[in-house]
């Protein structure tokens, strides 16, 4: 049994990240994700491995391709302003193929919007926000036990599918204190890459659904690795059959996985009559919303998203085959709900409770909201 202690959001997930075996950070400070970064300057030198803070954070998630190219398991954190300059690097990890993982500790925006508020609006940009036909694995925990064992599954996924995972908080999670039992836990469930010595350099050659059988950097062979289009030596190249071919290995890998991808939580859903879809700080105050709707003789039940992308659309439909009316909960004016009225059928009743003042909901913002129903 591990200690119970009253930890910040980010230190959680900082020691989750060092539990699964992060030993390259390159990070640049941000509200509301700073905390991560200071924490990881602390502790990774002292367990001997790399801490580096970089001058922006084009160049933190730059540092972070270079090291898990090398063979290191790689993390960055930053908040939307950040993570919409890191996009560009973000797409290049994409195309190449390149296990990392990013912290978005979301805040108000656009642009500098509110630092120290809490907001869940990048979820679009975290969906599309690079150019181009590209997968993405994100993942939303809302609770503090969640947030360790996300941070871990973060790596595992990465690792597993080579490619950029995406981790999000709430800038109320992130910077909350609270009650967390942090586990004895030697890191054993962790996916890790293993070390693969070729017979040839077809890098990129698999068939669908599988990953490139990858070989780090500085073990003796020549790779080469970059931006452009390229057929399985990882040379440029524009021909349509063979761009079409990577292009289709690279979603697939993601998209014939998904019962091992998506995750979600289900609350009183068993016999009710409204469900309340949401993530994060608004999924938490559905809970408490659906009790107090319970209370009086409202069947509501919670859908939490935890994978958030690729988007949980087959399990809202098989929930909506019974249950005919939904409420989206998003701290913001109008992003998921989209993904749940193209998961909808004709007859679901789809109502939404948006708002981007920088308030998290209250369960009484969402019991109201659910009366009307």
């Amino acid at each position: 049994m591990g200690k119970r202690q009253a930890l910040q959001g980010n230190t959680i997930v900082s020691r989750a990240a060092i539990a699964a075996g992060c030993d390259f950070y390159a990070g640049y400070p941000i509200s509301p994700s700073s905390e991560i970064t200071h924490f990881m300057s602390q502790e990774m030198p002292r367990l001997g491995r790399v801490f580096i803070q970089m001058e922006d954070e084009i160049a933190s998630i730059g540092a972070c391709i270079g090291a898990s190219l090398a063979g290191k398991k790689a993390m960055t954190a930053t908040s939307g302003p950040g993570f919409s300059l890191m996009q560009e690097n973000l797409g290049l990890a994409a195309m190449a193929e390149v296990p990392l993982v990013i912290v978005d500790a979301m805040r108000g925006g656009p642009s500098t919007g509110l630092p120290t508020r809490p907001s869940q609006a990048d979820l679009m940009q975290i969906r599309w926000g690079t150019h181009g036909d590209h997968p993405v694995i994100a993942l939303y925990p809302a609770f503090p036990e969640e947030l360790f064992w996300e941070t871990v599954r973060a790596f595992s996924l990465a690792e597993r599918f080579w490619t950029p995972v995406v981790l999000v908080l709430d800038e109320s999670i992130a910077k909350a204190l609270e009650d967390i039992e942090i586990p004895e836990w030697d890191g054993n469930q962790v996916e890790s890459r293993k070390p693969l010595k070729p017979d040839h350099l077809n890098i990129y050659d698999r068939s669908v659904g599988e990953n490139p059988p990858r070989v780090d950097f500085f073990q003796g062979y020549p790779i080469h690795i970059d931006g452009l289009e390229h057929d399985s030596h990882g040379w440029p190249t524009s021909d349509p059959e063979v761009t079409q071919k990577m292009q289709t290995l690279r979603l697939h890998k993601i998209y014939e996985a998904l019962d091992e991808i998506i995750h979600f939580n289900e609350y009183q859903l068993e016999d009710a009559e409204i469900l309340v879809f949401s993530f994060g700080i608004s999924a938490r105050a559905g809970m408490e919303a659906v009790d107090m709707a319970r209370d009086q003789g409202i069947r509501a039940g919670l859908f939490q998203a935890v994978t958030i992308w690729p988007f949980p659309k087959e399990a809202l439909q098989e929930r909506f085959r019974r249950i005919k009316k939904v409420l989206t909960v998003e701290l913001n004016m109008g992003q998921m709900k989209y993904e749940v009225e193209r998961a909808a059928y004709d007859d679901v009743d789809t109502r939404t409770l948006v708002r981007a003042d920088g308030v998290p909901f209250s369960p009484e913002d969402i019991l109201e909201k659910l009366r009307e129903f």
